[in-house]
C-alpha cells in the first residue's frame, strides 16, 4: 500500500499535461482543446478521489 501514496501524484502530472495541451489547442483555434480540458477535469477529479480513499483506507486499518 505504500506506492499508493505516490501514485495519486501521477494524476496531477497528467492533469497538468492535458491543461497545457487544452491551451495552445485553444490558442489555436482547435475544436479537441475541450477534450484535452476535460480529460483535465477528470483528472483532477481522480486525484481527490483516490486521495480520499486512501485515507479512509489508512483510518479501518488503525481500527483494527
Amino acid at each position: 500500500m505504500g506506492y499508493m501514496k505516490y501514485t495519486q501524484y501521477v494524476y496531477l502530472v497528467f492533469a497538468a499535461f492535458f491543461i497545457y495541451d487544452g491551451v495552445t489547442k485553444l490558442t489555436q483555434g482547435s475544436n479537441e482543446a475541450w477534450l484535452s480540458l476535460i480529460i483535465a477535469g477528470m483528472a483532477i477529479f481522480m486525484f481527490f478521489f483516490r486521495r480520499r480513499f486512501l485515507k479512509k483506507m489508512e483510518e479501518r486499518n488503525k481500527k483494527q
